[in-house]
């Protein structure tokens, strides 16, 4: 059975002009193979021979349950095995799917919310290969990519590295690009902005409190719903970086920066009607000059101990035991080393006096020391019971006597 692209190549190498013998040589196929072809108004299609499922005695009850219940397949397997059915669910997926084909289009559907002026950007990383360094070494490129959800204005830096301090980096560059920052960022769960479902990153969620962002995150496994970025990088990765070569980083950034310039953010996109330069103007962002600058070079994360210290450079410093395995932020400066959980201050010290130095307040010692009796109980006295079976054999003391004489 030939196939379809086989089919059309035969009958295009025909209107070409070239002969049988020459179609078969070029194809590789017989020549009575060309000639039906050419005798062919269409291409074939296989017959698919029909065979009996052990599913079809219960194909009639699965439609009807599931007309009017819509129950699952896993649901409906359960009640079918209870009637008999040995086989396994791919097949009722399958038959339930052929009932309503478009329940998994409906599935992921998602209702597109326009949002008003200076409300909310949306911002990722995405993946864009490697490049190979002066000693011939690969390293990872990552894009980030911030857009303004209402004008659509679009941002986008290229980095070896997406740890938190360079993401925070890249956030100021964008406000300093757009002028200005929205009420509220919107980020997938990626552990730079999340450590966990109940936990934000303290250093990240630090720089946005300065800046008065709201962050929020997409549910799990539903990326969709921070769409505007997503199609923001399949945009970046098809009309930039495809089919396009770059000397080295500083080239790739150049470029990308000519081209936020004269087309990512000079187009008419196609859901506004508008250039998302001339509507940047619209958009209701915070000043950039209404607050102080963010200072993240005295700023580190750093995760407390089982000890209860946390460690800046060689040293280590003492915090409240109760904030043992929680992330804190190290800041430090010319006369003291704060630490800081969200906006609460829980310890100050001076900054060690040499490499390797351990900087321990009393009360943070003491606090550990009774927080560690509290917990440990003292062991179980040793107990055993040892019962005989048989009499004990016991000799009078006078038969020692005896031998003594």
């Amino acid at each position: 059975m030939l196939k379809l692209e086989a089919w059309m190549d035969i009958k295009d190498l025909h209107r070409q002009g070239h002969s049988i013998r020459t179609i078969a040589e070029l194809t590789g196929l017989a020549r009575n193979t060309v000639r039906r072809v050419l005798r062919e108004q269409s291409p074939r299609t296989a017959k698919k021979r029909g065979r009996n499922s052990q599913l079809d005695s219960f194909k009639p009850y699965l439609e009807r349950r599931y007309t009017e219940c819509a129950l699952s397949a896993v649901r409906l397997l359960e009640e079918i095995k209870a009637m008999g059915y040995t086989g396994g669910i791919d097949v009722v997926r399958r038959f339930i799917h052929s009932l309503d084909p478009h329940a998994s289009l409906r599935a992921q559907m998602t209702v597109r919310f326009e949002t008003p002026p200076g409300e909310q950007a949306q911002a990722d990383w995405a993946s864009c290969g490697h490049e190979l360094d002066e000693g011939g070494r690969r390293r990872a490129v990552y894009a980030f990519v911030m857009v303004l959800s209402y004008s659509r204005m679009l941002y986008v830096e290229f980095s070896h590295s997406m740890c938190v301090p360079e993401l925070i980096r890249c956030h100021q560059r964008a406000f300093e690009f757009f002028g200005g920052w929205p009420h509220t960022i919107l980020y997938d769960n990626m552990k730079q902005v999340r450590l966990s479902p109940s936990e934000w990153n303290p250093l990240f969620l630090d720089f946005l409190s300065h800046h008065g962002i709201t962050p929020k995150t997409h549910r799990v496994r539903r990326p969709r719903t921070k769409g505007k970025v997503e199609r923001m990088v399949l945009y970046l990765k098809d009309n930039f970086l495809n089919g396009r070569a770059f000397a080295d980083m500083s080239d790739l950034r150049a470029q990308g920066q000519h081209w936020l310039d004269h087309t990512a953010n000079t187009r008419v996109h196609a859901t506004t009607g508008v250039m998302p330069c001339d509507l940047l103007a619209a958009e209701k962002l915070t000043a950039r000059s209404s607050i102080p600058a963010y200072q993240l070079a005295a700023l580190s994360e750093r995760r407390v101990d089982a000890e209860s210290f946390v460690r800046l450079g060689r040293s280590r410093y003492s915090v409240p035991p109760e904030y043992v395995g929680s992330h804190v932020i190290v800041e430090r400066g010319e006369q003291r080393v704060v630490v800081r959980s969200g906006d609460l201050i829980i310890a100050e010290h001076a900054p060690a006096p040499r490499p390797g130095a351990c900087m321990a307040q009393k009360e943070h010692v003491e606090a550990l020391w009774r927080l560690s009796l509290q917990r440990t109980s003292a062991p179980p006295a040793p107990s055993w019971h040892i019962g005989f079976r048989e009499p004990v054999a016991t000799t009078p003391l006078c038969a020692y006597e005896e031998v003594a004489q």
